[in-house]
Parts: structure tokens; C-alpha cells; sequence
């Protein structure tokens, strides 16, 4: 285990916050690209951090990534990424509006998805060790 320096702490810190950043813009790109109500952008961000994820803690477990790169860009930008509570409150929008068939498949459809890309990505993070 990583001991958490005052340096790390910081690195973790501005991860998060360029996490947020390009979650902001990729969900803002996803939105200006479709139409509807429907959580596309959300899913799409948690999706793809899923995959990198998985594929970053696979790399951390064959011993090609660092416990420091894996804490900053994990915990940090990818931690930063994702979001949990957008989709949460998305999902109960939708409820709220009377969408359940949509409410749905934004709730089961991300999780299965998220999911589904963690494994992959895992799997495809472990190929290299």
C-alpha cells in the first residue's frame, strides 16, 4: 500500500478536478449531439471510465502501472470522471417525469454496462502481464 504524501494528496486533488472537467465536457458534447432527455452523456462517461478503470487496475496488478499512478489517476481523474450520483438523480428524473421504460434502462442498462466495461477493461489491462 501507498503511504499518502502531501505530494500525492495534491496530485490526487487536481486529478479529480480535470476528472470533473472532462466529464463536464464530454457530457456536454454527447448532449449537443443528441436530443431527448435520456442520461446518454452520463452513460457514456461512465461507461468509458469503467473500461479505462478496469484496464488501469489491470495494469496495477501485473505491476505495469504504479500504486501511485493507479491511486492518481484511479482514485483521482477516473474517480473524478465518473459519476454515480448524475445518474442517480437522472434516473429518478426520469421516474419523475413518468418514463419508467427509460428509467429503466438507464439504471439496469448503465449498470449492466459499467459493469460489463470494468471486466473488459481488467481483462484487457492484464493481456500485458
Amino acid at each position: 500500500m501507498t503511504s499518502v504524501t502531501p505530494l500525492l494528496f495534491v496530485l490526487v486533488a487536481l486529478a479529480g478536478g480535470a476528472g470533473a472537467a472532462a466529464r463536464f465536457v464530454v457530457d456536454g458534447i454527447v448532449r449537443a449531439r443528441t436530443r431527448g432527455d435520456y442520461p446518454l452523456g452520463t452513460m457514456v462517461v461512465n461507461v468509458t471510465g469503467s473500461l479505462l478503470l478496469g484496464v488501469l487496475t489491470g495494469l496495477g496488478l501485473g505491476h505495469l502501472a504504479s500504486d501511485q499512478v493507479v491511486l492518481v489517476v484511479g482514485t483521482g481523474l477516473l474517480g473524478g470522471y465518473t459519476t454515480f450520483s448524475t445518474a442517480s438523480v437522472e434516473t429518478v428524473r426520469l421516474l419523475q417525469a413518468g418514463r419508467y421504460a427509460a428509467s429503466l434502462v438507464a439504471s439496469l442498462g448503465m449498470l449492466v454496462a459499467t459493469v460489463a466495461a470494468a471486466g473488459a477493461g481488467l481483462w484487457l489491462g492484464q493481456l500485458g502481464g
